[in-house]
């Protein structure tokens, strides 16, 4: 079994474990690893925007299928997401606060209803994931960084044009 059940103080794993209790509360939405990661990079691209802060401070990858945190995928490759884990307890979320729940709550309402293919298609067609991977091959591996100002400018961006689209 994964090390998801002890995230210690590692934030992004405890933050993905989360979204493991949210979909174990929420079976409907569904989660696959690819779903996780997606979910995990809109936490931090929409956190660094409107919380002025990181969620957690591992680096995201622009990968094939879109954004990717390596630790992540190891961490969970083999995992069962449509098995029950209530080893994931409330008492594991030691680095988590009471607005970070309340974010990710948001956040998960927000795309937890999407399957990751729709968000991997999302992402490709955003520009940090493409810019990237804009001397990367389609089919290409790469680690490249997909950067915290990067994220933040676009989003950033997108949220300032919806703000003055509904003034």
């Amino acid at each position: 079994m994964p090390t998801t059940t002890q995230p210690g103080s590692d934030k992004v794993l405890q933050v993905a474990n989360y979204f493991v209790k949210k979909n174990q509360e929420e079976p409907d939405k569904g989660l696959d690893s690819k779903k996780l990661q997606k979910l995990l990079y809109y936490a931090q691209a929409w956190s660094l925007v409107l919380r002025k802060k990181e969620m957690f401070p591992d680096k995201i990858e622009a990968w094939i299928h879109g954004p990717a945190i390596y630790k992540v995928w190891d961490t969970f490759k083999a995992f069962d997401f449509k098995a029950n884990h209530p080893e994931i307890k409330d008492s594991i979320f030691t680095s988590l606060k009471k607005e970070d729940f309340e974010f990710l709550d948001k956040i998960w309402n927000l795309y937890g209803k999407f399957d990751g293919d729709y968000l991997e298609a999302l992402t490709h067609n955003e520009l940090p994931w493409q810019e990237a991977r804009k001397e990367v091959g389609s089919s290409d591996r790469s680690q490249n960084i997909i950067t915290p100002e990067s994220m933040q400018s676009y989003y950033g961006k997108r949220l300032t044009e919806a703000e003055q689209r509904t003034a």
